[in-house]
């Protein structure tokens, strides 16, 4: 076989993949349009089942990396779709050019070569993004970068075989360039354009969550979280070792939003050795880490603290307070440790308590309320982006 067609072979394989794990990662995503929440296909192996325990593809799922025009349509449009139409493109495109093996001239190969190239880089950007930002690789991605990574060598090889068959004018290479990126460039937005006027629209359930019927806590008891750049009142009710409200901190945090509230914190611990709405404990050390917060000298930074550490904290958690407050004073000193177990803290932890019943809220972490209004609980995972403009559009740059 000619070295142009086992080049070109490799790309077809290698956008085939692509293609596999691309449709892969929209079907995941576009599975949570009906606002639940759902395993995820996150294996190296194509077909392989969904999991629930899919935690690099999760956080890459709901990260504001993950799609486009998060603030216009609920979830936006997946990054997936656009690598969808670009690798079925490059399926037909590769097929071409196996087509012609020793037929294809400098210009086949030129073009081939920027073509097969464009995901490599895509995927490059993309790849940096998971492991310096994000901090976790999503498995269905990386079938991805390595079918990307595959284009790439093919790309070289075509380019590299073909380049001693001149047998194309400057014009015609030219033309024959300009109309092969219009191709794949049309190929790679017709899905996303499908998918935008498709889209069912969440406004009508972005705003029909209610609100916090009482604002105020009577005693004051609440932390006051001032952003840098505040421009809205902000009401959250969160247990510092809830794995879901790190993630939420973590989304708001990312998309910029976060400086700009100036958050009244209430702590709800998930913990039955202090809240007696449980009857066992769903976050172990969580009152005392709760009581950390109460205790420290700038509550925001302990927050910040305990969401960095929160596997270490909660695996303290399942070895008693005493393993918790153990970290806390390591960290923080004795003084913290020492007012933690103040009879003054107890009761402020308290109210904080009394201050979510009060609100009739349910046992769940997190619990934000924006300018009063609540976000939802199934808007606080893709859909993000898309309720704070749509509550408030203030916060969104």
């Amino acid at each position: 076989m000619h070295r142009i067609r086992v080049f070109a072979l490799l790309g077809v394989v290698a956008a085939l993949w692509s293609l596999v794990f691309a449709a892969i990662s929209t079907l995941d995503y576009t599975s949570h349009l009906d606002r639940g929440l759902h395993d995820l296909h996150c294996s190296f192996i194509p077909g392989a089942s969904a999991v629930s325990d899919a935690e690099g593809c999760r956080v890459a799922l709901n990260s504001p990396y993950s799609s486009v025009l998060k603030t216009v349509l609920w979830g936006g449009i997946p990054i997936s779709l656009f690598g969808l139409g670009c690798f079925a493109f490059l399926v037909g495109h590769a097929a071409y050019v196996f087509a012609l093996g020793p037929r294809a001239s400098r210009r086949v190969g030129i073009l081939y070569f920027l073509l097969a190239a464009s995901p490599a880089i895509v995927s490059a950007i993309m790849f940096g993004i998971a492991w310096f930002e994000l901090g976790a690789i999503c498995k269905t991605c990386a079938g991805m970068y390595v079918g990307s990574l595959g284009l790439l060598i093919s790309g070289f090889g075509v380019i590299a075989n073909s380049w001693s068959h001149d047998r194309a004018t400057t014009a015609s290479t030219f033309v024959g360039t300009v109309a092969g990126l219009a191709g794949i460039l049309i190929a790679t937005l017709t899905p996303s354009v499908v998918y935008a006027a498709l889209a069912p629209d969440h406004t009508p359930y972005v705003t029909q969550c209610g609100q916090l019927p009482q604002p105020k806590e009577k005693h004051d008891a609440l932390l006051k979280l001032p952003g840098a750049a505040a421009v809205m009142n902000a009401t959250f009710f969160e247990d510092p070792l809830c794995p879901t409200c790190k993630a939420v901190h973590d989304r708001l945090r990312l998309a910029g939003t976060l400086p700009r509230l100036s958050i009244e914190l209430s702590l709800f611990p998930l913990d039955s050795e202090c809240n007696w709405m449980l009857d066992q404990p769903l976050h172990p050390g969580a009152c005392e880490v709760s009581r950390a917060v109460l205790c420290a000298p700038v509550p925001a930074e302990m927050m910040e603290w305990s969401y960095a550490n929160q596997e270490r904290l909660a695996a303290a958690g399942k070895q008693g307070p005493q393993a918790v407050a153990a970290m806390v004073e390591q960290r923080w000193g004795k003084q913290v440790v020492q007012c933690m177990h103040t009879n003054e803290t107890t009761q402020r932890l308290n109210r904080h308590l009394h201050y979510a019943v009060d609100n009739a809220l349910p046992v769940s972490t997190p619990q934000v309320f924006l300018g009063g209004r609540r976000l939802c609980d199934e808007d606080i995972d893709i859909g993000l982006m898309f309720a704070l403009q749509t509550l408030a559009p203030e916060i969104v740059r």
